[in-house]
């Protein structure tokens, strides 16, 4: 499988026909001494030897996914911003995640929390040769991302009355590697809520694809359109 890997501060995998796991986090929602602990966690991962058990970019992998994992128990428990408890902003991010659901993209999970967003997607084919046909250099992937976190960003920040930036410039994304590691990953999605002790069942959430679903009586993995 041909994929190509697109570095900024972190790496960003495009792969045809893959679907991807995104977390968008909002501008400020890590405190500096979160950062600074994660940088030096990813520091001393990078350093270790990687497992026998692992190839080179098994490791690496791995390692994205360990600190994603820290990542998002500050983005769970100590954001230093919430913007998206206000439930009229995390309404404006999910009415957004399904504006291009089944034109642009496949929408198979999201979630959205007080300082941050998780979402599924598969983008379309038809909609990579569009980007080829009018010689747009980003990627599916990339296309989608920005148009979401552009226009989320401009709208929010009219309803707060505020200008300026709203999400980290750079989110966190990961592909995974095949239907059973989506499956884990639409789970992870849908039960943020409860394991963040915000309600006892992932369908409870009101800002979730789980809630969604569950009104449109859709089996899990199943594209999402709005209800």
């Amino acid at each position: 499988m041909s994929f190509l890997i697109r570095q900024r501060k972190l790496p960003h995998w495009d792969v045809p026909g893959a679907s991807y796991f995104v977390t968008a986090c909002l501008a400020g929602s890590i405190p500096a001494s979160g950062m600074l602990n994660l940088k030096k966690y990813r520091e001393r991962l990078a350093g270790q030897k990687s497992p026998d058990d692992l190839t080179e970019d098994d490791w690496l992998d791995r390692i994205h996914k360990l600190v994603f994992a820290r990542l998002d128990q500050f983005l769970d428990n100590e954001p230093a911003a919430r913007h998206l408890r206000d439930p009229r902003l995390a309404d404006q991010v999910r009415r957004s995640l399904y504006h291009f659901a089944g034109e642009r993209y496949d929408l198979i999970a999201f979630v959205v929390m007080e300082s941050h967003y998780h979402w599924l997607f598969r983008p379309k084919a038809s909609y990579e040769m569009e980007l080829v046909a009018r010689q747009d250099d980003r990627s599916a992937r990339e296309s989608i991302m920005h148009s979401i976190a552009s226009y989320t960003a401009n709208q929010c920040n009219k309803l707060l009355g505020r200008t300026g930036q709203f999400w980290e410039d750079e989110s966190y994304d990961h592909c995974p590697r095949d239907g059973a590691e989506a499956m884990r990953i639409l789970d992870y999605i849908e039960n943020n809520p409860v394991v963040a002790g915000l309600v006892p069942r992932p369908e409870d959430w009101p800002f979730s694809s789980a809630v969604d679903r569950k009104k449109l009586g859709l089996k899990p993995g199943a594209p999402l359109v709005m209800p």
